[in-house]
Parts: C-alpha cells; structure tokens; sequence
C-alpha cells in the first residue's frame, strides 16, 4: 500500500484473509444492525452485481436472492462486516470516492462499486421505519389529540442468547412505559429470528417515530422495525338470497385440510356437521353470528366449490382454527404470527395434538398493510418455516388491491363501455401494467414453500343472470385473464408468483371519474359476476347465500382442489398413498396442482403486445410481464385427478439426502412413433427447502431437473408459453413444458430420463434429506393406446450420488 495513500489496515486484512469476513446480502433479518452498512443502489441491481464480483475477498451472497425486481425503485442491499474497524474503512472509502480523491492500491474494483450506489451508511432511523409504512403511520395519527393512542408492532434485533433478548426487551418497554406507553404483546421465535412486541404508544410518542427523532423508540438500538398493526384483508360479498337447506353432513374420518380464518357460522345449513371448529384464542363470542361473512365464506368454498354449480361436498371435515374476531378483523390484542404459529404447533404437536393429519393449511387472508417489496416478512418467513418442519401445504390467496386506477385511452366511461371489445381489454391491460409496482403481492403471499393463488376471471353465472351487469363493465370481454384487483408477481428472488390462478369470478369494474381521463375501480360481486358461497342469516332465515370474489376465494377453491386431488390418490393408491409421510404427501400435491397449469393464450398474447417488449430478441423480459400477471398459469385440478386413453401423468416422491441425485425414466409409448400429431411431454418438480433467515441464503436447498438427449428423439421442443427456464427456478417448483407436432421415432421400450437433483447447500450444510415430488405428463391427443402402455412399462432408477 501506497506511504501517501489512506490506511484501510483492517479491511485490508480481511479481504486478504477472512474469506467469511465480508458477506453481502438482500435482507437484514436476524442480522445485526451495528455489523452492517446499507448500500443504496443507483439503477439496476445487477450493474451493482457486476462491480462487486471484482472485489477479491468480498463474499456475495446468492446472487439470485440479491437480483431485485426491475420494478423496484429504490433498492438496497447490505453488506455485513466483522467489527466496527472494518466498517469504518469501508465508509472511509466511500467518503474520499465521493471527494474525487485516490483509494489508494488494491482498492481500485471499489471505484466500479461506487459508481453504482446513491449512498453508503449504517443502518438507522429511516432502515427502522419504511418510507411507506411510515405514510400509513403518519395517516392514523392525522387529526388525533396527543394524548391518544394507537398500537404499533415493533421488532427487535433478534439476538440468539435467550438473557440478551430479555434484557433488550426489558430496555424497550421500560422506555415506552416512562413515556406514557405500554406493552400489549410480544412474541419471540426462535425457528425464524422473530422478536416482537405490541405496543400501545401516544400520538406524541408516534410522532417522534415519523419524524425520525433520534431520541424517539426509532432512535434505540435494539429496534428492528417500526410497523403498523396488521390489518385483514377482506372479502367483498353482495346480493344475499335464500336457498334450500341441505342434509347434514355427518363424517368421522379425521381432516386433512385446515382454514385459518374468520369465526364461521357453523351450524348454516351447508355447512352443518362439516367442520370442527377450534376456537384456540376464544374469538367466537365476540363475532356477531351476522357478521361472519369471510370465515363462512371460505368454508363454503372448499366444502361445496362455488354453488353456481353443483359439485359434490367434500367427504372429510374441515378444521377451521379462527384468527379473525370481530368484523372479520385480526384481534387487536395480539400479534398475527404468534397466533398463526400457536395454532399450527397445536395442530401437529404435543402430547395432544388437535388435527395430527393435516396436510393442507388454507391461508385466505393476508397483511392489507404489507405489501412485498423484496424482503421477506415474517409471517412468511414462518409458514416456510412450518411448512418444512411438519411438512405442510400451504395455499394462500396473493392479495387484491381494489383502488381507483385512471385508463389512459379513455375520457369518459360512455367511451370505455361503448368500445370495441379488443381496444377496451388492451387499454385496461396497459392501465394495469403501469401499476405493477403498486400492486404487489401482500404478505404472507411471498412465502417460498407456499401456493400462492391468484384470481381469474372465470366463474359459472349463467348467461341469463351475466345480462343483470348493466351498470357494470366488463374490462376483459370473451377473455381468460387475472382480474384487475389480484395482486401481481414475481416473489421473493424473483421467482414465479403467484403461482397459480384460478377461478375467482368475472371482475367488472365502475365509474369513479372523469376527466382527462378515466377513473375505474373493481366493482364487488354480484349474481351476474360472483361465486355463490354460504352467508350469516338475514331477517331470521338460516338457509342464505349470496356471492363474493377475488384471491381469497380463488385459495380456497386451490385447497378444494388439493383435497379432491389427495382423495383420488387415496382411492386409486389405497395404502401406497396412505403410507407416505406427511411431507411426501404434501409435496405431491403441490406438484400435482401446480403441474396442471398453463399460461392462456390469449391473455399472455395481449399481455406480450402491450407490455412488451415488441423486440422478440427481448423474449426474456417478455416472459417476465407475463409471468407477473399468470404465474404458472390457470390450474386445472380435473387435469390432476383424471387420465384419458390419449394422457398418462404419473408420479414419484421421495428425499434426497446432501449432493445426490435420482434418476425417473418416462416410459415412452411406442404407438406414438411416426404420427405427425401434437404431442407434448410436462414434467413438475416440487420440494420444501429449510429456510435460514439471516444467513447466507434464506432458500437453503434447490432442487433441479435436467432432461436427457433421448428427449430428442420425442421431436419436441420447449414450449413458448410458460415462464423463462431461469425465472422458473428460482422457487421451490420447477415445471417445464415441451411440445412438438413432428412425428417422433421411438424404439421398443425408449424411455426419456429425468434427473432430480440436490445441488449443493447454499450457506451451512443441511444434513436432512429433503422431501420432493415429480409430476410427469405424455399426451398426443387422438391416440388411445398412451395410457395403458405407459402404465405398464413405469420404473424409477435408484439414487445416484452426484458428480
């Protein structure tokens, strides 16, 4: 180093040799804040990425997780250091780049970094409190007298000694109490790095936070973050009318699926006998009986399907643990992830456990005041957590986002309503597509082991009550596409989400405004456009329905799905099902739902034209604008429980210990070979990854699947509509589609081979064999021979050890 250059002896001297010293990473959870400086980006992340992969010593994290969404406006990474030395060399640097001044030798590549960055400081008041959640904050306390009070969730710095974390927490409260405040609840977790209390605070004491007053609770070192309270999502109903009553159901076999929901009305005529209602946090007498609307609802849904139709009821229980209270909103009292982790440890553990089979946990609600902007929230970070520990599917609904949005191409809404069916469903696309960095999905949604479901617009109206939307709006005539309040992707390291979609009735929109242009929002359901569910009683009649929409319902009709598709295994199986495991039962499923899905054509084709790019060479980024708004595409769970003679999907689960591998072999029909018809083969892989919240990466295990060269010989290639390979494997589903109309030339007993691999551990070694399931499909329509000759010819390789 230089005589006359700047002394970075410490920095030096890891980059050299601690190999470990210097960690970059996306999210600061369970991290501590006096190790990390925050680096605020300039631009695109991955120019960011670039730069610091030339700096010797400096360990990136898993780059996949640190490559923000492009919609991101402001997006931030954080570097972790061994002590206050190191820290101060690096903003030292930072100082003297910014003064146009030398670095001094060995520290040139930290030039590139720099240049990327808008700025480098400690973490402080404004990383405590997020600029939006601040705005939410600043909103409840406009107009309110000092002495009032709201309640805020504050999160501290997790710290592993049991004796720290109480003495932090003790710090804490004392200082909200000598301010007049007071704890409500708290709640600390070890599993996912969660520490949090509820307070109740002054609007005094609030305004000190949004002002970011260093002697204010945002000012203390031992608060993470500063948050609103949790609120519900909701559900919109509308156009209650009665219906004839139903027999009871009267089953004893124990439930597989559970409902975290509203308190419902149990005894309605639908639903009477069919669910077993716990009520864990005594919630039930504080719901009037005529306000029960979202958990009654749900319930419905996955019981008896939306009633428009007439499907058969589910034939098992189902476990319905309350967490909505009064009006269908979270208690006030309490902290949402401690009641959700009490009630699936109650599930599955203990000497007594209340639902010991559940496989399936429907999620319909959702953090109205967290939408996801890249890290993970803690409630999501717990149902991954809980979904690999008792080997549980999760289904959650992504989050709808109902308010007002302008369509450009329209002054008025007589123009939008007269308009040709096309111009309309284009210029509502284009009005959509500019809000996609408003409507994220909300948490949990982002949950990486989870099904994240999204709303389509398709439900069963018949065309006779479809004419009553008169003064409704139709934005997506005659087609197939996510309605326009159902929150969009991607998720967490811009992996695919949601999902799935599926049915969550036609969404029409109304008049708001006019002018220089016009003001829309999604209208509520209705008879012509809804999804006929049970309702509270109205004027002393029990036997009422009436209609309700959206991505709550759109879940809870994907759990139905996951029942009906584990009831048909169950049936075909027998007790080769019924013998697996929890987790391998649970990952199936996944896999089995999520492998019936496919992109619309004509709602990925108008959202390519007018999101672009035009520029096919950009295919890429077309992919991604589609995959935001589609996910895997619209399920179709018939698809998953039922071969035809032209269609044979067949299955395998199984875990995989550390850096090996399992071979499946796809037999291929021979009745197939030299017919020049449409034909396409469909493999989905599904697992559960541990996650580690605040180490080097928070999916600690991918999976992957890679085809052989016999594929070539099917004349198939990858099929245009489904997301881009690399943005497919970003999750913990992995599904691929390849089609051709060539004539294949298939020998006697050719098989096609697909690897399923453990790639090796991102971070510390995970010991455990991790659970997995493969879904695999061979379809040439009009050729009746498929099924039964692939059906005798199955077998699976044994495990392999990775090279």
């Amino acid at each position: 180093m230089s005589a006359f250059g700047p002394k970075f002896d410490r920095l030096a001297s890891i980059l050299e040799r601690d190999q470990s010293g210097i960690e970059l990473r996306s999210d600061p959870t369970a991290l501590a804040p006096e190790r990390m400086l925050v680096f605020e980006v300039r631009g695109s992340v991955q120019s960011f990425i670039n730069s610091i992969r030339r700096v010797p010593g400096l360990e990136l994290i898993d780059e996949e997780e640190l490559d923000g969404d492009a919609q991101d406006r402001e997006p931030t990474v954080y570097l972790l250091v061994p002590d206050a030395q190191a820290l101060s060399n690096i903003a030292s640097l930072w100082f003297r780049w910014t003064q146009g001044e030398d670095l001094g030798i060995g520290f040139a590549p930290w030039r590139d970094v720099f240049a990327t960055l808008r700025n480098i400081r400690p973490w402080g008041p404004q990383d405590r409190v997020q600029a939006e959640e601040r705005d939410i904050i600043a909103e409840e306390i406009a107009f309110r007298a000092d002495a009032e009070r709201i309640r805020l969730e504050i999160e501290l710095v997790y710290r592993a000694s049991e004796a720290r974390a109480d003495e932090s927490e003790t710090d804490l409260r004392n200082v909200i109490i000598a301010a007049g405040g007071h704890v409500i609840s708290r709640c600390r977790i070890a599993d996912i790095g969660y520490h949090a209390i509820l307070a109740e605070l002054t609007v005094v004491m609030v305004r000190s936070i949004i002002n970011m007053s260093p002697e204010s609770i945002v000012g203390l070192d031992p608060v993470m973050y500063i948050r609103p309270q949790s609120i519900a999502t909701t559900i919109e109903v509308g156009e209650a009318e009665d219906t004839a009553p139903e027999e009871p159901l009267v089953v004893d076999r124990s439930p597989i699926l559970a409902l975290l929901d509203g308190v419902p009305v149990a005894q309605h005529p639908l639903l009477a006998g069919a669910l077993v209602v716990d009520d864990q946090f005594g919630l039930e007498p504080f719901a009037q009986v005529t306000d029960r609307h979202h958990g009654t609802a749900m319930a419905s849904l996955i019981m008896c399907g939306d009633r428009n139709k007439a499907e058969q009821r589910l034939g098992r229980r189902l476990h319905l643990v309350p967490i909505l209270g009064a009006n269908d909103r979270f208690p006030d009292d309490r902290l949402i992830i401690d009641m959700v982790y009490q009630a699936i440890s109650a599930m599955r553990e203990g000497d007594e456990p209340s639902a010991p089979d559940i496989l399936i946990v429907n999620i319909s609600l959702g953090n109205s005041r967290k939408p996801f902007q890249g890290r993970m929230s803690a409630w999501a970070r717990l149902i991954d957590r809980l979904s690999y520990r008792f080997g549980i599917l999760f289904v959650i609904s992504a989050g709808n986002h109902t308010a007002p949005f302008a369509i450009p191409g329209f002054a008025n809404f007589g123009q939008f309503e007269r308009s040709e069916d096309a111009q309309r469903a284009r210029e509502a696309m284009f009005a959509v597509g500019r809000l996609v960095a408003e409507r994220r999905l909300l948490s949990p949604s982002e949950s990486v082991n989870s099904v994240t479901v999204g709303a389509v617009n398709v439900d069963a109206v018949s065309p006779a009550d479809r004419r009553l939307a008169r003064v409704n709006v139709d934005p997506f005539p005659n087609l197939t596409t996510p309605n326009p309040s159902s929150a969009l992707g991607p998720g967490f390291a811009n992996s695919v989400k949601p999902d799935i979609l599926m049915p969550g009735a036609k969404e029409y929109v109304s008049f708001v405004a006019s002018g220089a242009t016009l003001s829309v929002r999604p209208s509520g359901p209705a008879r012509a456009h809804g999804l006929k569910v049970a309702a509270p009683p109205r004027n002393g009649v029990e036997s009422v329905e009436h209609f309700t929409n959206g991505t709550s319902a759109a879940a809870a009709l994907a759990s139905r799905a996951c029942h009906q598709i584990h009831d048909a295994l169950e049936t075909a199986y027998g007790d080769a099902f019924r013998s697996l495991n929890h987790a391998l039962r649970a990952t199936l499923l996944k896999a089995l739902l999520v492998h019936t899905a496919s992109w619309p054509p004509a709602a990925s084709q108008l959202i390519k034209q007018v999101l672009g790019p035009s520029d096919n060479r950009q295919h890429v980024r077309q992919k991604d604008n589609i995959r935001r708004f589609l996910g895997f595409g619209l399920a179709d769970p018939d698809a998953a429980v039922a071969c035809t003679e032209d269609r044979a999907t067949f299955w395998a689960t199984g875990t995989l210990p550390r850096e090996q591998a399992v071979t499946v072999q796809v037999p291929i029909p021979i009745c197939i070979n030299g017919q020049a018809k449409l034909h396409a083969l469909h493999a989905t892989l599904a697992w559960f990854t541990p996650v580690l919240p605040g180490r080097q990466s928070y999916r600690a295990v991918r999976l992957t699947l890679t085809e052989s060269d016999e594929l070539f010989s099917l004349r198939v290639d990858a099929a245009k509509a489904q997301p881009d390979q690399n943005q497919g494997r970003r999750g913990t589903v992995y599904s691929r589609r390849w089609e051709g109309a060539q004539a294949p030339v298939i020998g006697t007993n050719q098989v096609v081979t697909l690897t399923v691999r453990r790639e090796p551990d991102q971070g510390p070694v995970i010991d455990e064999p991790i659970p997995f399931a493969l879904a695999v499909t061979f379809a040439m329509p009009g050729v009746t021979q498929i099924y039964e000759e692939v059906r005798a010819r199955l077998s699976i390789a044994p495990r392999i050890d990775v090279r």
